[in-house]
């Protein structure tokens, strides 16, 4: 299979690069710059890279070059009633598939779908040797290297370029509704407990500023029964729509806010509230979000002691972003990117300052 002019032009970069033992930084769009713990080293643009390479929507895969508009990928399932159902954040209109990929955040449909990285079925990595590398496949009875593939997604392109994805899609929902409660963080936490043992079709939860929403999706059956049993207030669909994207790509003022840290706690979604309770909740508990300013070791040890983690997601930078690895953990990093990366060229610092 013969390489495209345009990651030919790539792969010679990477070369020049790995010859020099000078630091590239992997970029599309640039919508995820604060997403890491540095930005380091000469900017390689992936956006030349584009095009949808194969889709065929009864087999429902989509494989793309790394520079494809996330938005245009969208806008093509659509046009067959298809989506990506982990719902990547987009927080910018230049996001690319690849940079979706080598982020690995989802959306919230995340605890009811699944994560970014149940759906990557394969992908073509340039490691630091210019070698194009093939990882899993594009069908879904394909596992052969499929662990590798699922590797890349949230590595943050520590690794290598990764050149083309190859994901599972699924149908859109028929219909959707979602509905709104008066709620303060705890009765919201016990109702999203309660929900969880129930057959319902819920496919987001959020809780914020006294109010709890949840989307259903299904049949429309399915829906009107979920609706008698949970009750609530619906929302209309235009306003239903602003407030899950706004959630997705994290365009409300809460996020926004620089004034004080803003944390991402991962906790198991019974955790108790205290410091974890958060002052914006996901995924039925298990995603919180916290202003404080609370020392950092503080927060990280609270998160452990309730098994899981705390990422410091947007303010000053007294503490790196990403929760500490265990020193098991840390090795096993450092040995992929060895030997992907033997010289450390790529997103040099972008995951840990380690690498």
């Amino acid at each position: 299979m013969s390489m495209e002019t345009s990651l030919i032009e790539l792969r010679e970069r990477i070369l020049a690069a790995n010859a020099a033992r000078a630091p590239l930084r992997l970029r599309g769009g640039g919508s995820k710059d604060f997403y890491g713990e540095a930005l380091a080293g000469e900017v390689l643009d992936t956006r030349g890279h584009v095009g949808i390479i194969d889709y065929e929507p009864s087999e429902l895969v989509i494989t793309a070059r790394c520079g494809t508009p996330l938005a245009e990928i969208e806008a093509t399932l659509a046009q067959h009633g298809q989506c990506l159902p982990f719902e990547p954040p987009a927080f910018g209109d230049d996001t690319t598939i690849g940079g979706a990929v080598a982020a690995g955040l989802s959306g919230p449909r995340r605890a009811y779908a699944g994560a970014a990285r149940d759906f990557v079925l394969g992908a073509h990595l340039v490691d630091a040797q210019g070698e194009l590398l093939r990882f899993g496949g594009q069908v879904m009875k394909n596992v052969a290297g499929f662990d590798v593939s699922r590797l890349l997604c949230g590595s943050l392109g520590v690794l290598g370029l990764i050149a083309q994805v190859s994901l599972k899609v699924l149908p859109r929902p028929r219909e959707e509704i979602s509905l709104r409660f008066d709620a303060d963080i705890a009765d919201a936490l016990a109702t999203f407990h309660r929900w969880r043992a129930q057959p319902l079709p819920i496919t987001a939860t959020a809780w914020h500023d006294g109010a709890a929403t949840v989307r259903l999706s299904g049949s429309p059956s399915a829906l009107h029964a979920a609706r008698a049993t949970l009750g609530g207030a619906p929302l209309n669909d235009a306003d239903a729509r602003t407030w899950w994207l706004g959630l997705r790509d994290q365009t409300y003022g809460f996020f926004r806010d620089d004034n004080q840290p803003l944390w991402r706690l991962s906790l198991p979604a019974t955790a108790p509230i205290d410091i974890s309770g958060g002052d914006l909740i996901e995924w039925s508990g298990a995603l919180r979000w916290l202003r404080s300013e609370a020392p950092a070791a503080e927060i990280r040890a609270t998160a452990s002691q309730l098994g899981g983690t705390a990422m410091l997601w947007r303010g000053a930078r007294a503490a790196s972003m990403f929760h500490p690895l265990s020193p098991i953990q840390l090795e096993l990093h450092k040995r992929l990117k060895r030997q992907f990366d033997p010289h450390g060229i790529f997103n040099r610092g972008r995951l840990s300052a380690e690498f």
